[in-house]
């Protein structure tokens, strides 16, 4: 029994100084079982009790039991301090230097062409208009017919159109939004509407694009004449370009507006005395307009000989190449940051 205790206490002491000295977790497991294992120097001495007698029997055990509950603790309290030296050399290891300059975030910025339909939306709102969008794809009737321009009009032919089937095509303006309007609407009025929206048309060079954007606008009422049309577009060009801009109108052929005009706006760069800007006329063409043709009315339901109503279609890319002095109607597409940067 003497000697099966000096051992017991021999493996405390050795087993209690070595644990100590380790400094990592894999000798700290080794360890553990080289005393505590099944097949370890602790178990080994414990199989020898049989030979001991039965009053020695759980005195010995008691004491083996003590020493190794002595060892855990000491095991676990290394564990501990071991992982915690792990976590702080990964501190150390994996630690930003916050004084070195960050990677710069690139931010981003709204198209101009959104800005400008936004700006236009918000001066017609104020202006007592209801904001309408409508689809893409039309039938022929609220693209063409519904417009005053029947099957065979040779004014189809000035809109180079992309046709899906015979009686649908992407639509080439957005004066559907007239016709769609007009029926929502009938027998109501006053109507007073903007349709901002994307067109389609076979065209592709520094002033033409297959895909551009238009702002359709529509107003129904009483007693509605061409000074209101020309009050109303003065109103929002001087919103758009300042207060100095002056517009003229120009007569022109559309066919759902009779009488048509092209509206122009003076130059702001000369202020209208002529440059190569504006080909030294002082002007620089920017819209579409007219009184609604009575036969559209009639066609949607309107009584033209009691009715009156106005109509215009605003150029986005149009107005944005003027405001900010863009030449090629292409860098809008082109989906180049450096040019969003500019804006």
């Amino acid at each position: 029994m003497e000697q099966m205790l000096e051992d017991l206490k021999r493996i405390e002491a050795e087993a209690k100084s070595r644990f100590e000295q380790v400094g990592k977790q894999e000798e700290l497991n080794e360890l553990r079982v080289k005393y505590l294992g099944k097949k370890g120097e602790l178990t080994a001495i414990l199989k020898g009790m049989g030979k001991l007698s039965g009053e020695d029997r759980p005195k010995v055990g008691q004491i083996a039991n003590e020493i190794r509950q002595s060892l855990e603790e000491v095991i676990s309290a290394k564990t501990k301090e071991l992982k915690e030296a792990a976590l702080k050399r990964q501190i150390e290891e994996e630690k930003i230097d916050i004084s070195l300059a960050g990677t710069k975030l690139e931010a981003g910025h709204i198209h101009p062409l959104t800005r400008i339909i936004d700006e236009i939306k918000e001066i017609f709102l104020g202006m007592g208009y209801e904001i309408g969008e409508g689809p893409e794809i039309e039938n022929d009737y609220n693209n063409f017919e519904g417009l005053n321009l029947p099957k065979d009009h040779p004014a189809r032919d000035m809109q180079d159109s992309f046709y899906i089937t015979e009686d649908t095509l992407l639509r080439t303006h957005t004066s559907p939004m007239q016709v769609r309007t007009m029926a929502a609407k009938v027998p109501e009025y006053p109507v007073k509407v903007i349709c901002p929206g994307r067109v389609f048309r076979r065209d592709d060079d520094a002033t033409h694009s297959p895909m551009f954007h238009q702002v359709e606008g529509l107003v129904i009422d009483e007693n509605i004449s061409m000074a209101d049309l020309k009050g109303t577009l003065l109103k929002v060009m001087k919103q758009l370009f300042g207060e100095d801009r002056e517009i003229r109108l120009r007569p022109s052929y559309f066919p759902f507006t009779e009488p048509s005009t092209e509206v122009d706006v003076s130059c702001g760069i000369c202020g209208g005395k002529g440059c190569r800007t504006c080909s030294d006329t002082g002007w620089l063409e920017i819209l579409g307009a007219g009184m609604v043709h009575p036969n559209v009315l009639e066609m949607a339901g309107y009584d033209s000989s009691k009715l009156q109503g106005f109509a215009f279609g605003l150029g986005v890319e149009r107005i944005a190449m003027l405001k900010y002095g863009i030449d090629d109607l292409r860098v809008f597409y082109d989906n180049d940051i450096r040019f969003l940067g500019e804006f």
